[in-house]
């Protein structure tokens, strides 16, 4: 579906962007790896925060391909570690965009824990990041609308509005009577 998009210029002036909207599948990105030694804590679990850099580097991944520009890393919104990762695993790191803004990209991630001798899988943790689509000069770009296809992308698709609202209450940017997904949630 095409849809058009008003983008202001730095000399604010308005120039419409045809842009297609894009399925969260098409931005898939799978990262696939082993927990080795020299990555893990006394415990011998994999370090939270080499965690955390393979689930930067997947969703990176992921705005990329939506975006097709430079995506940098503008916030972590959520992380939850649910469950320890051991020394030796075979970790699974699912990033998808969620819900595209003007040049902003929300993209969940789901980490999975694979055995090697049956191949199950177990979801031990999940984030939330969000990036900028930049040019090469590191300005924000217009990025492409989302069209959400399953149920749990639209579930993140919905909730997502919810979050980017909530987090422009907080900072000051949105007054809270404006933030209407927000509101939906007290008043049905």
């Amino acid at each position: 579906m095409a849809i058009q998009l008003l983008s202001k210029t730095k000399k604010n002036t308005i120039t419409k962007l045809n842009m297609t909207a894009k399925h969260p599948s098409e931005s898939l990105t799978i990262l696939t790896d082993l927990v080795l030694p020299s990555e893990t804590n006394p415990l011998n679990n994999l370090f939270g925060g080499e965690l955390l850099a393979r689930m930067d580097r997947a969703a990176s991944i992921a705005a990329g391909r939506h975006s097709r520009r430079i995506g940098v890393t503008a916030s972590v919104n959520h992380v939850a570690f649910n469950k320890s990762i051991p020394l030796g695993s075979v970790v699974i790191i699912e990033a998808k965009v969620s819900r595209a803004f003007k040049s902003s990209m929300e993209i969940y991630l789901d980490v999975w824990v694979e055995d090697r001798q049956s191949g199950n899988r177990t979801k031990a943790n999940e984030a939330i990041y969000t990036f900028v689509a930049v040019d090469d000069t590191g300005r924000p770009v217009d990025v492409p609308p989302i069209e959400p296809e399953t149920e749990l992308e639209k579930l993140r698709y919905d909730a997502a509005l919810r979050r980017k609202q909530l987090s422009l209450v907080l900072a000051g940017k949105m007054n809270p009577n404006e933030a209407t997904e927000l509101k939906a949630l007290f008043t049905q």
